[in-house]
């Protein structure tokens, strides 16, 4: 039960950031953001959120029927910016990964030259 209310008590924090800040970013990214960086800092234990976190994990398939129904519903107007999704999908892409891997290359560096600062 505890792991329930933590996942929901951080998307509920994230509407309320949503709500009282007027942000353009989904309130489930919001508290995910918010539930890794507690994670981080030791404030939620991993324990605490485990099972619940594998559980959905495993059945994220499961999350994805609406969208595909979406898209069904919506097959003509997809069909006519079909080459507009198309590029944007693929830039959008590549954007994101090469931010990602620059991203992690940047931390890398930081938690290495960290490393060796304190050993020395």
């Amino acid at each position: 039960m505890r792991q329930v209310v933590i996942i929901l008590g951080y998307l509920l924090i994230g509407e309320i950031v949503v709500h009282l800040t007027g942000l353009k970013m989904p309130s489930s990214i919001i508290g995910m953001i918010l539930l890794t960086f507690s994670l981080e800092i030791g404030w939620i234990k991993l324990k605490w959120v485990a099972g619940l976190s594998h559980f959905l994990t495993k059945n994220m398939a499961f999350f994805f029927v609406p969208p595909g129904v979406a898209i069904l519903l919506y097959l003509d107007l997809i069909q006519s910016n079909f080459w507009s999704i198309i590029i944007a999908s693929t830039l959008g892409t590549i954007i994101v990964f090469a931010c990602t891997g620059w991203t992690h290359q940047l931390f890398m560096r930081h938690k290495n030259s960290f490393k060796k600062n304190k050993n020395a």
